[in-house]
């Protein structure tokens, strides 16, 4: 089991079942949302994932896909949590900073390297994708 929450305490989240992966992403929209050069993503079934606590949710419509990213995020201290992939309902972006330990979840592919920072610097052999794989 997989245990995370927001700075503040009001949003708890548990994951149960295997991650399907972990996602760093460096499009801009992703960088903004949290306020970092990426965004180190937990991808899971949405199905596996108990939310406790009300989340606040922003429709990012400006998107390379077309389809809506709703970005989750606590309302009280403002932590984003996770992003529900219009595009791709089978799976949530959960942010790895958010886990209670993170230390385990290294991203095993980085995504919109196109848009990458130049100073940021991702390890050999680790898979990187211009937009996504596929």
């Amino acid at each position: 089991m997989i245990e995370g929450g927001c700075n503040c305490g009001a949003v708890r989240y548990r994951i149960e079942g295997p991650p399907l992966g972990v996602a760093a992403c460096h499009c801009m929209r992703c960088r903004r949302q949290s306020g970092s050069a990426y965004s180190v993503n937990l991808l899971v079934s949405p199905a596996g994932m108990t939310v406790t606590g009300a989340l606040s949710v922003f429709e990012d419509t400006d998107t390379t896909s077309g389809a809506p990213v709703y970005r989750e995020f606590c309302g009280s201290c403002g932590s984003p949590i996770r992003s529900v992939l219009g595009a791709n309902p089978a799976m949530v972006a959960v942010k790895v900073g958010t886990l209670d330990d993170p230390e385990p979840f290294a991203p095993g592919l980085h995504v919109f390297t196109r848009s990458k920072i130049g100073w940021v610097e991702i390890p050999a052999g680790v898979p990187q994708f211009d937009t996504t794989p596929g």
